[in-house]
C-alpha cells in the first residue's frame, strides 16, 4: 500500500497571530475545537484513518500545550510495528536560527527523513478544519507520475487572493502557480472563470526529489524557504507538478477550512450545528481522535423557580448549565453558565466562567475566562458576521467605563492588575450597544 510507504511531515509551528489573544500562550494547532478537540487532531486523524502511521509533528512556538496534547492522546500508535507520532522542536540542527520557513522547517530534519526511507512525503498544515483520505492524493500522485502533488479546491475569485491558485492543463498537470496573488493579478489569471484552484497547503513529493529541493533551495540567500513561495513555484517551472482537486461527485469543493482568525474560528464553529453539519464529528466511519479528559458528564441543572434551556448546542464533559438559556453554542470542557444568563451563537472554550443574569451574543470567549455577573454583549442585527473575543479577567466597571467611549462600537476592557494586558480587549466587527434578537438557522445535537 502506498500510505504504507509515506511518512507524514505536519507543520504545527505556527503563531497565530490573527487569532489574538486565543493563541497568547499557545500555538494554532493546539487551540480547542469542536468542545473537546484540538485543531491539529483532525490533521492527525486523517492520517491514521488513511493508514499513514508514520508521522512527525515539527513544532516551534509556544508548543508546550501542544507537546502535552501529543503525549497524552497520540501515544497509542504502536512503535515496535514502525507506527508512531513523533514530536520534532526546532533545535538549530544545522545552523543557528529557528526555522525561517516552512520549507526549511523540513530542511532542518532532512536527517530525521532519510531514516524513515519513505517512498513518498506528506506535508501538512495542523490547524485546518476537514475531512481526507490521503490515500486518494497518494493515489493520485502515483498515477500522475508527477515528484510533487497538491491538494487543491475550487475557490470563488473574489476569495481567492489569501491562497495560492493553481492554472492545470487538461491532464491536471499544473502549468502555473501564483502565491497569494493581488486582486488585479488574480482576475487575469482567473480570466472567463467563476473560481480557480487554490492550494490547501497538503503536498505530497516523492521524497528523493523533496530533498534535492530542499537542499538547493536552502542554498539561495534571498529564498524566503517556504514551500507555497519558493518550492512550489521552482517544481511548476520543472513541470513536475499535479493538481488533486478537493471534490465530491458533482464538482463541489469539499469541506475544509483555515481557522486563522476569529471570525473563521467562530463560523466553522456555527457550521458544526448545521443540520445536517458541514462537518460531522458522529461520523464513527472516519473517527476525529483526541485525548480523553476525566471529566464527569454535562449537567443542566433548573427547578420552577431557576428554568434555562439549552438547544441546538454542543456540549462536552463537565460542563454545568445553571438555569441558563444556551442557544447555537459550543461549549467546550469544564464550562459553567450561571442562572438567568442568555448566550447565543457563541463558542466557550474549556473552563470558563459565565457568571448570572448575562447576555451574550456571538462571542468566543477565550479558556479560563471569568466573565462576571450581569455582562452585555450584543450582536447587531445585520448580514455580516460580528464576533467579539472575550479574554483576559474582566470586571463589569471596566466594561461599563469602555461602553461609555462609543454607542456604535462596543468594547469591553479587561482589567488584569497588575499587568501588561491591563484593559486588553480585542473586538472583531462592531457590535450595537442595542439589544436585538438572533434568526439562526443552525440545529444540532445536544451532546
Amino acid at each position: 500500500m502506498l500510505s504504507r510507504n509515506t511518512f507524514a511531515l505536519i507543520l504545527a509551528g505556527g503563531n497565530g497571530t490573527r487569532l489574538g489573544d486565543l493563541t497568547r500562550s499557545q500555538c494554532k494547532p493546539a487551540l480547542p475545537f469542536g468542545a473537546h478537540f484540538r485543531n491539529i487532531d483532525f490533521t492527525l486523524s486523517n492520517c491514521v484513518n488513511s493508514d499513514v502511521r508514520r508521522i512527525g509533528v515539527l513544532t516551534q512556538y509556544k508548543a508546550q500545550s501542544l507537546i502535552s496534547h501529543l503525549a497524552d492522546g497520540w501515544s497509542f500508535l504502536a512503535r515496535p510495528l514502525g507506527e508512531f507520532v513523533e514530536i520534532l522542536p526546532a533545535q538549530q540542527r544545522l545552523h543557528s536560527a529557528w526555522y525561517s520557513g516552512t520549507a526549511d522547517a523540513v530542511y532542518q530534519n532532512l536527517d530525521l527523513l532519510r531514516a524513515q526511507r519513505p517512498i513518498y512525503t506528506l506535508v501538512l498544515a495542523g490547524d485546518h478544519i476537514y475531512k481526507m483520505d490521503y490515500r486518494e492524493l497518494l493515489d493520485r500522485h502515483a498515477e500522475s507520475g508527477a515528484a510533487v502533488t497538491v491538494g487543491c479546491l475550487p475557490v470563488p475569485i473574489r476569495d481567492a487572493s489569501g491562497f495560492g491558485v493553481l492554472r492545470t492543463d487538461a491532464g491536471g498537470r499544473v502549468c502555473s502557480f501564483l502565491e497569494k496573488p493581488r486582486p488585479e493579478t488574480l482576475l487575469e489569471f482567473g480570466a472567463g472563470r467563476h473560481s480557480v484552484l487554490a492550494s490547501m497547503g497538503i503536498y505530497v513529493f516523492n521524497t528523493d526529489y523533496l530533498i534535492e529541493s530542499l537542499t538547493r533551495d536552502a542554498a539561495l540567500e534571498h529564498s524566503a524557504h517556504d514551500f507555497g513561495r519558493d518550492l512550489l513555484p521552482a517544481a511548476v517551472s520543472e513541470g513536475c507538478v499535479a493538481a488533486y482537486a478537493f471534490v465530491d461527485s458533482t464538482g463541489q469543493a469539499r469541506y475544509w477550512r483555515d481557522v486563522g482568525t476569529v471570525e473563521a474560528y467562530w463560523g466553522a464553529h456555527m457550521e458544526l450545528l448545521a443540520d445536517p453539519p458541514r462537518i460531522d464529528l458522529f461520523d464513527s466511519t472516519w473517527p476525529i481522535m483526541t485525548s480523553r479528559a476525566s471529566l464527569p458528564p454535562a449537567r443542566l441543572l433548573g427547578n420552577r423557580e431557576r428554568s434555562g434551556n439549552v438547544s441546538n448546542s454542543l456540549l462536552a464533559g463537565g460542563v454545568v448549565v445553571k438555569g441558563a438559556t444556551v442557544r447555537n453554542c459550543v461549549l467546550s470542557s469544564d464550562v459553567r453558565i450561571d442562572e438567568a444568563t442568555l448566550i447565543e451563537e457563541s463558542v466557550v472554550l474549556p473552563g470558563a466562567r459565565i457568571g448570572a443574569h448575562c447576555k451574550l451574543q456571538r462571542v468566543v470567549i477565550d479558556a479560563g475566562m471569568r466573565v462576571p455577573d450581569g455582562t452585555v454583549v450584543d450582536a447587531m442585527r445585520s448580514d455580516d458576521v460580528r464576533v467579539t473575543l472575550l479574554s483576559g479577567c474582566y470586571s463589569k466597571e471596566a466594561d461599563e467605563l469602555a461602553c461609555g467611549e462609543s454607542t456604535h462600537r462596543r468594547r469591553v476592557c479587561a482589567e488584569a492588575a497588575p499587568s501588561a494586558h491591563a484593559r486588553q480587549r480585542l473586538v472583531y466587527g462592531t457590535a450595537d450597544s442595542r439589544s436585538s434578537s438572533i434568526d439562526s438557522p443552525h440545529t444540532a445535537q445536544l451532546i
